[in-house]
């Protein structure tokens, strides 16, 4: 089955139907042709695959309205150009169309008939990937992350509960759990004086950046948290209203993955080079180094380890870099046997409970890859990197198994100058052969578990 920018797909969950999201295609605003610009996903504990739509943006052009600002769509021409061909995205012609991107779908792989559902319920934003866990009395809860300068990670969680097994009456009501529950955007907040926090990276006097934090709640369904907007604004416009409630302003939080072992939330911050620049936000006690080129990755605990809880505890697991600067941090773990890392990206986990990192945007001079750390243990904060992605691409979508570690390739031979005419690389197949994107696996020549 190919998904397509033309595939239709539902719109579900409580902005359905919203006058924000109809256009003069779809008076309704329930149906949508296409998703763009799919960045991570996740896989659900009752069989389905999340997919976020990330950097959407890029496809629209002539937006004017403060909204269509913070979501980085462009005053004339678009990056793509596809408003000369389709007045879908053109926003002076379709002031809505843009609405209708930016949200989690909701894929079965396992239904061919299955319409791809865009849950407005976990709001829209630019969506690096959706995880859920479970909670004790079987409700879904899902991680996300906007993947932008200064913007915000959020949780979703579902007022229903899994049904098990495979039935169809199971798999019915299961692929309905992400249509009704309560969106969070997290703040936090640091337990070190801010004197503490000087924007070089130095950690504070009690050794570590850390602290506590708090979700806040967004909508519920019909009903709205944020004062002076109501429940569909807050779905549309979720960015907003984060803003207005003082959520705090990140690194880019991209990839955000729960651990299957201990529940720990893992917050990939890819970088912020304006972070600390006139007139933007400097550092804080999350987010520790002005001009961040490197990256950090967040640990959230949650309250009572209950992830449907409004508070957490969270500290800095990495801070990411050349291990002689001192401004990185690697849990504590001896930096001199650590390996180099810049721009963290996706997160995923090994059956064993290591986080593995695939980076995108190297800073050191290196290209990007892929590295397993252990999370608990002595050996907690060794980091290790296990393979390197060609010239210009990106690692991304790992998936870590007991015997084999899958990665994609993306976009490699992107660099500054490069063409068709004069490519970068000719990554995979060889000399006078198109650049191409692929997934590759990787496994032991022995045979044994990797990871171990």
């Amino acid at each position: 089955r190919r998904v397509t920018a033309t595939t239709e797909m539902r719109v579900t969950g409580p902005a359905a139907g919203s006058p924000l999201l109809r256009t003069s295609a779809d008076r309704t605003g329930a149906r949508v042709l296409g998703t763009l610009n799919n960045c991570a996903g996740g896989t659900t504990p009752w069989g389905t695959t999340l997919h976020g739509e990330e950097n959407f943006n890029q496809y629209f052009a002539n937006g004017s309205s403060e909204t269509d600002r913070r979501y980085g769509i462009a005053a004339g021409p678009s990056e793509r150009k596809w408003e000369r061909f389709d007045k879908r995205f053109d926003v002076a012609r379709e002031p809505n169309e843009s609405h209708r991107f930016g949200w989690v779908v909701e894929l079965d792989p396992y239904d061919p008939d299955f319409t791809p559902r865009k849950r407005t319920a976990l709001g829209r934003f630019k969506h690096e990937a959706a995880q859920p866990r479970l909670t004790d009395d079987g409700r879904p809860v899902v991680y996300m992350g906007d993947d932008e300068r200064f913007d915000y990670f959020y949780k979703f969680v579902s007022s229903k509960r899994m049904k098990q097994g495979s039935s169809r009456a199971a798999r019915d009501h299961n692929r309905t759990l992400l249509d009704e529950g309560t969106l969070y955007v997290a703040k936090l907040s640091g337990d070190s004086p801010a004197s503490d926090v000087d924007g070089t990276g130095k950690l504070p006097n009690d050794g570590e950046f850390d602290g506590s934090g708090v979700w806040i709640p967004l909508a519920t369904g019909d009903v709205s948290h944020v004062p002076g907007m109501t429940a569909d604004e807050v779905y549309v416009f979720t960015r907003i209203a984060g803003d207005k409630v003082g959520a705090t302003k990140m690194d880019r939080p991209e990839d955000v993955e729960p651990s299957p072992r201990t529940g720990r939330v893992y917050v990939a911050l890819t970088n912020n080079t304006d972070r600390g620049k006139p007139g933007k936000p400097g550092a804080d006690e999350a987010n520790p180094r002005n001009g961040n080129k490197h990256g950090q990755i967040l640990e959230l605990a949650e309250n009572w380890d209950d992830p449907a809880g409004d508070g957490f505890a969270w500290r800095l697991f990495l801070v990411a870099g050349d291990p002689k600067d001192p401004s990185t941090y690697f849990t504590g773990f001896p930096k001199d046997q650590v390996s180099p890392i810049s721009c963290p990206d996706n997160v995923a986990f090994d059956p064993y409970g290591n986080l593995w990192i695939s980076t995108d945007g190297n800073k050191l001079g290196s290209h990007d890859g892929l590295f397993g750390v252990a999370t608990h243990g002595e050996r907690r904060g060794e980091l290790k990197q296990f393979l390197t992605v060609p010239t210009g691409a990106e690692t991304c979508g790992p998936v870590i198994q007991d015997r084999r570690v899958l990665v994609a390739v993306q976009h490699p031979g992107e660099v500054d100058g490069a063409s068709v005419e004069k490519p970068a690389s000719s990554w995979p197949d060889g000399p006078g052969k198109l650049v191409r994107p692929s997934v590759v696996a990787v496994w032991r020549k022995d045979g044994r578990h990797i990871g171990v």
